[in-house]
């Protein structure tokens, strides 16, 4: 395991106990927390992108902001739902942030989820063409984001322009070199994972996955892991590709987190999203050492080369911020972190 970050989804309410209960409060205290998981050694913070919802949504002012703030951590998202995406425009606003973050982008990209309300994305003015279902709508915005983030020009130039350009055909500004091979695409399936590989996408593969074999979820998350990796090889390409997955993991070091995940375990759940049978990962809450056993025998934790923790935002800051401090303390030096 190389790289261990934060996964927050950012949701807000008034609920009783909820230290988050505005959109002002989940993007400030988004920013505060990665400060504070730079400070005690983290490896990035990532931000879940839902619309209609009371979570975190428009993703690139919180990365551009956790990125002037930030020197060192990856900042990215978990992910973004392309089906909703001008990709042109995402291009700008992706470059802009990746500026500004020093080159510390890492996007994670897909169809995305069920959203709140139906069709969302036609609110946003998108349809699927044609004999396209919406996933394939998404799969297409993401070819043309990857391509002209590539930074080759494709647009002719007026020829009286307001301001001088450059020879030749012009692309979109600004430009970051390398956000391409920065590009993460989070997969429930197993086909979609090698799609991304022929790609050269990254993958993100995160607590849930299409119940494809009826093994446990960390064994088929393991096996496409595998998939893809060979995927990637067989495309030919010319650089190591990036495995991330996503866990509930808490480390009980004192009686506050006891009160909070100090439950019996639970294990792999299974449902059904969008119609399709889908299986759940457990989450992990138990005492360092035993902890340190349990996540041992996730095979998909050991396959990956990025973790992701998906944190309680509305518990605070510095509830947060101990959260992934104990893990990074108690937990992952015995399971190979630097």
């Amino acid at each position: 395991m190389k790289s261990i970050g934060f996964l927050s989804f950012g949701h807000w309410s008034d609920s009783p106990g909820s230290q988050a209960r505005t959109a002002s409060d989940v993007l400030l205290q988004a920013i505060d927390l990665a400060q504070a998981v730079e400070d005690i050694g983290g490896d990035g913070a990532y931000f879940r992108v839902h619309h209609f919802a009371r979570q975190h949504a428009s993703p690139f002012p919180l990365l551009a902001a956790v990125g002037a703030r930030t020197s060192r951590i990856e900042i990215g998202t978990g992910v973004i739902d392309m089906r909703y995406e001008n990709p042109l425009y995402m291009a700008e606003d992706a470059g802009a942030a990746d500026l500004i973050a020093g080159h510390r982008l890492q996007l994670g990209i897909s169809r995305g989820s069920p959203e709140q309300v139906v069709d969302g994305f036609r609110f946003f003015g998108y349809a699927p063409a044609e004999g396209e279902t919406d996933a394939d709508m998404a799969r297409r915005h993401t070819e043309v984001f990857l391509q002209v983030i590539e930074g080759n020009g494709f647009a002719q130039p007026n020829p009286r322009p307001m301001f001088p350009n450059p020879a030749g055909l012009l692309r979109l500004e600004p430009y970051s070199e390398g956000l391409r091979e920065r590009i993460w695409w989070g997969s429930a399936s197993n086909a979609t994972a090698e799609w991304a590989a022929n790609l050269g996408m990254n993958l993100q593969s995160s607590t849930l996955k299409y119940d494809e074999s009826g093994k446990p979820f960390h064994v088929q998350q393991r096996e496409q892991i595998d998939l893809y990796r060979n995927a990637w090889k067989a495309a030919g390409h010319h650089r190591e590709p990036r495995v991330s997955v996503s866990r509930s993991i808490f480390a009980i070091t004192n009686d506050l987190d006891r009160s909070y995940f100090g439950g019996p375990d639970g294990g792999d759940q299974v449902g059904n999203i969008d119609g399709v049978r889908a299986v759940f990962g457990r989450s992990y809450a138990a005492e360092p050492e035993d902890l340190i056993k349990q996540l041992r025998e996730d095979e998909a934790i050991a396959a990956a080369d990025t973790l992701l923790l998906t944190v309680p935002n509305q518990l605070g800051v510095d509830y947060n911020t101990h959260v992934v401090e104990s893990i990074l303390t108690e937990v992952a030096p015995a399971l190979g972190w630097r």
